[in-house]
């Protein structure tokens, strides 16, 4: 997902993405640690996907 695509979600589902995101991502790591996953970049780009969704909260928090 790209910035500009995160910028505009609204505030209220932005903290539920990433609250999914983050449950997405731990249940991903679990099961890595389980049975190797075919793809393991997958963890890469979930862990920067909430860090985008991270930093587009805090900016729209700052703004307030």
């Amino acid at each position: 997902m790209k910035i500009s695509e995160i910028r505009q979600i609204p505030a209220a589902e932005l903290n539920e993405r990433i609250a999914d995101a983050v449950a997405k991502y731990n249940q991903m790591l679990l099961n890595h640690s389980i049975s190797p996953l075919e793809n393991p970049a997958q963890i890469k780009e979930a862990r920067r996907t909430i860090a985008r969704l991270k930093t587009v909260a805090r900016e729209l928090e700052l703004q307030k």
